[in-house]
């Protein structure tokens, strides 16, 4: 029986089992092609903190969430159309996210006693046999039983035979999407070059079960979702942590520098530390340290060496390293520091999604130390906010955090090539002899009218001097207890952010009016809900408007005179009320909070609703 085609404009899709299921890979496979395809992405993973969670139990399972759109998308939506449902586990999990209506593409293998017993369903109340699932479509397929028929011949254990079965089921969405097999082909083939086995058991299953698609006379349904109407140019899928990387390369290119990169390993930043050790040939030295003071300590090392020093860590890293982001601050040095946020305290939800991190970025150090802070709002945003953040760091001498978060980090999104010439130039202040001693005398700490001092680095001729952490004298460098130099210096140190707000660009409206009923103002990886949700608001003729703050110390200059120009701004934080004590504190406006402390992002829907009970008063 021949197949009909039905076209739509976007389909989210859930890949959901246990950890070592290869959700996540069969996820990332699907976004590859679909990128390479033309349509727009946004994708959402979430797995256990756990190496090895326990299996078949609901804390063990691991989803891929992906959207893939012939239009312009901003999230990876809110209620899923088909869910891969590798397990028992997987279903309970998931279930509500899935909409009325929706696919279920259930492993019926993974629905036995024991699995239905560790995920804590009634052993005789299988949702594949009871009403509970009449208001979805089903479709069972027995994947492990089904992998292993194919692979029969293939000289493989069970184990690996089993691995391959996410394989089956990528295939059949290829068929279902009519999507290409050619770019996962070529993944596998390079992946398992030297095991020609394991490459072609993988490639057999996958095949399989496209073809399962197009023989089987059940289905007679597959669906097209045409390429995006982008802006033309070269396109990539990348995730956050790799937007990073590629941006902190070009800024250190642009800027004339080394890069050096000292990080200890951590959830979710890690990532960064694997992009940048490929880029070798870039001038990057990347040093994976035995700790997290060594990491930031080594970085400031090479700062003052003349590279352009980044650490990475997440909060408790970031705890750790606190001693030393203020050394950084009292040497006057350009250093990136990088918090991939998770959720805490303390070891926290090391996989989950949080933004509780930009008041430890704002105060947590002892003593009057100010940073910089800027935070990029998606995974493309990713590239350009990093050089953004090293362009400030070394113009202007000073530390900078950069706050990313889980989300931000693993998802991904169409990037597009940029063009090395449009990148500005960044042009660090580094000393010189000539125009700077003064009677053969050098003065490291005089600044120019932005409070930026020169940068003198081992080997330059005549321009000695001390650095340390004790306080020094406001031009000499040398230690001084002075009182009215410690309180000069920290004056200094302080005025000294705050006059970047003279180099950055003014806050915009990102989208409404400028002026009106409801600003909502977001910060880092609220954009996409809040963007996807004031677009659906203003259709439905709200005075709404977005602002998205990317500069967070210091504030953007206008951005209070643009706050009163709304009758009500709405914060929504992953946290539980940041960015709304910072803009209460300042300003003379009183924000209203939107708080969400879940480990997971905000839907659209969920700010919409808030909007309009808001606008309803």
């Amino acid at each position: 029986m021949s197949s009909v085609t039905e076209k739509k404009d976007d389909v989210i899709i859930l890949f959901a089992g246990d950890s070592g299921d290869g959700m996540q890979l069969t996820g990332s496979l699907f976004t590859n092609t679909s990128a390479q395809f033309g349509n727009d992405i946004s994708t959402f993973p979430n797995f256990p903190a756990e190496i090895r969670a326990p299996q078949g139990t609901v804390a063990g399972v691991s989803g891929f969430k992906l959207r893939f759109a012939s239009i312009d998308i901003f999230t990876p939506g809110d209620e899923v159309e088909v869910m891969v449902a590798m397990n028992a586990a997987a279903l309970k999990a998931n279930l509500d996210q899935l909409k009325v209506g929706g696919t279920i593409i259930a492993n019926t293998d993974g629905f036995d006693k024991k699995n239905l017993r560790l995920a804590k369903y009634d052993e005789e109340a299988n949702p594949l046999l009871d009403e509970s699932l009449d208001k979805f479509r089903v479709i069972e397929m027995d994947v492990t039983k089904i992998t292993r028929q194919t692979l029969v011949d293939s000289g493989l254990g069970t184990k690996d035979i089993d691995r391959c079965k996410n394989m089956y089921v990528l295939g059949f969405l290829y068929w279902m999407y009519n999507r290409s097999l050619a770019n996962t082909e070529e993944f596998i083939k390079e992946k398992f070059a030297k095991k020609p086995e394991i490459r072609d058991a993988n490639l057999k299953v996958l095949k399989a079960g496209y073809y399962f698609g197009d023989t089987n006379e059940t289905f007679t349904t597959r669906y097209e979702v045409k390429s995006a109407n982008l802006p033309s140019g070269e396109y990539r899928s990348i995730m956050g942590n790799q937007g990073t990387a590629l941006g902190l390369i070009v800024a250190a290119q642009k800027a004339g520098l080394n890069l050096f990169y000292g990080s200890y390993p951590i959830t979710p930043a890690s990532d960064i530390l694997h992009e940048l050790a490929r880029h070798k040939e870039f001038g990057v030295k990347t040093f994976q340290a035995e700790d997290e003071i060594a990491a930031i300590c080594a970085s400031i090392g090479a700062s003052y060496g003349g590279t352009l020093g980044v650490t990475a860590s997440s909060g408790p890293g970031i705890a750790l390293k606190g001693e030393a982001i203020g050394l950084a601050v009292m040497l006057e040095l350009p250093l990136l520091i990088i918090n991939v946020q998770r959720g805490g305290p303390s070891t926290g939800l090391p996989t989950k999604t949080e933004q509780s991190d930009l008041l430890q970025a704002m105060h947590g150090r002892n003593g009057e130390a100010p940073l910089v802070v800027i935070a990029p709002c998606s995974p493309s945003d990713c590239f350009e906010t990093a050089i953004e953040a090293a362009r400030i760091s070394l113009e202007h001498m000073v530390p900078v955090m950069y706050l990313s978060d889980g989300f931000i980090a693993n998802g991904s999104e169409p990037w597009r090539f940029p063009s090395a010439a449009d990148i500005k130039p960044i042009h660090p202040r580094f000393a010189n002899a000539e125009k700077e001693l003064e009677n053969g005398v050098y003065y490291p700490y005089r600044r120019d009218e932005n409070l930026v001092r020169s940068w003198a680095t081992p080997g330059m001729k005549d321009l000695q001097h001390r650095v340390g952490g004790l306080e020094k004298d406001f031009e000499t460098g040398n230690v001084s207890y002075d009182p009215e130099n410690h309180e000069r210096m920290v004056r200094i140190r302080k005025e000294k952010v705050e006059k970047i707000a003279e180099h950055i660009p003014e806050q915009a409206i990102g989208q409404g009016e400028e002026k009106g009923e409801l600003l909502i103002l977001g910060w880092g990886s609220t954009y996409g809900a809040i963007r996807t949700a004031v677009r659906e608001l203003i259709t439905e003729g709200h005075a709404v408007s977005h602002a998205q703050v990317r500069y967070l110390s210091p504030f953007p200059k206008n951005l209070g005179e643009l706050l009163q120009r709304f009758d009500q701004v709405l914060i929504p934080e992953i946290n539980d009320g940041q960015l709304i004590q910072l803009i209460n504190a300042r300003y003379d406006k009183r924000a209203l909070p939107l708080n969400k402390i879940k480990g997971m992002p905000f839907t659209s829907r969920e700010i919409k609703e808030k909007a309009k009970e808001l606008l309803a008063k």
